[in-house]
Parts: C-alpha cells; structure tokens; sequence
C-alpha cells in the first residue's frame, strides 16, 4: 500500500526547517542542502514542493509574515487608537524568544532584498501593510484626542517604524547595550510623547 503524504504538512516542515537554519546560521548558509538535512529530507524531496532555494526562502517570510499577522490580529482586537497601536508596535519588536527569532529573519532578508528586485517587492508590499495600519491607528487616536502632537502623522509612523527596525537591530547588534526591558520602555517613552 502507498505512503500517504500530506504535502501541505511536508511543505509547513520545510518551511520551517529553512526558518531555522537562516535564525541559526544565516540567510547564505540557507542552501537548499542545509535547509533539506534541517527537515530530514533529501533535495530531491524539496524538488517537489519548491522550484529553487528562492521559493523556499521567499515562502518562509511570507509564512512568518502571515504567523504575526495573525498574532496581531488577536492581540488587538476590540482596541483602537493608541491602544491598539502600542500592542502593534509592541509586538514588533524582539521581546520575547519568539520575535526575536521572527526579527532575525527579518534582517536576514534585507541585505538580499537590496541585491534581488522581487525579493524587494515582496519586502516592500509587508512594510507597506505594516505602515498602512499603523498610519490608520494614529488617525484613529488622533480623532478620539488621544494625541496631543500637532504633528504630520505621515511622519509619526514613519518615526515610529523607524524607531522599530532600529531598536531591533541594536538588541540584536548590541545585547550587552540594550535589553528587551530596554526596547520596551524606549517604544512605550515614544508613544508617551504623543
């Protein structure tokens, strides 16, 4: 009788296998031989589901993009406002073990985003969505006078964002300069001053 494979399941593990190995190791010791072993397949078997290394690497951050969508989305449901937009800037930065691992490959990407147009696209088009709803959460506590600032709110959200890739980076550049405890209370203080 046949093996009966799920290849949704045998895609999720690769997928997850190739997140490992670029947190571990780093977007370029991310071979589709390395990424295979990690799973416990062999490369014929990731032949299968993926046409080269770059659909498999690109996948891996559209499924970690969509695992923090959907996190943010239960985190701030029934908030608005400022409220809502703590919890999202909060949750993007490396507090815990998890995120952490979700920045790391992050910043794995953005090095190969400046060398690969499509890599960049999709790169774009996230930050995109991320700016969109942190833009639509200033207008939302502006208009409930949760906003003292005057200030153009295009410009907040790019501060604020601004203020999440760089606290992020400096945890993992800097750990003996910085703590989560840090990142926290340096977001929470811009926020404040709102």
């Amino acid at each position: 009788m046949p093996k009966i494979v799920d290849h949704d399941e045998r895609r999720r593990e690769v997928l997850s296998a190739a997140r490992r190995v670029i947190v571990r190791d780093g977007i370029d010791a991310a071979t589709t031989r390395a990424i295979a072993k990690e799973a416990g397949y062999s490369n014929g078997v990731l032949a299968h589901y993926f046409a080269d290394k770059d659909e498999i690497l690109l996948s891996a951050l559209r499924q970690s993009h969509q695992r923090i969508r959907e996190r943010l989305t239960r985190k701030i449901e029934g908030a608005t406002g400022l409220a809502a937009l703590r919890e999202l800037l909060l949750d993007n930065l490396p507090l815990d073990a998890e995120r952490t691992q979700e920045t790391r490959l992050e910043v794995s990407f953005w090095s190969r985003s400046l060398a690969s147009d499509h890599l960049a696209e999709v790169q774009r088009a996230e930050a995109a969505e991320l700016r969109t709803a942190v833009r639509r959460l200033l207008g939302e506590a502006r208009a409930a006078g949760e906003l003292t600032t005057g200030e153009n709110l295009d410009d907040v959200a790019e501060r604020l964002l601004a203020l999440v890739d760089g606290l992020s980076l400096h945890l993992l550049l800097y750990p003996d300069r910085l703590a989560r405890v840090d990142l926290e209370r340096l977001m929470l203080s811009a926020l404040d001053r709102l």
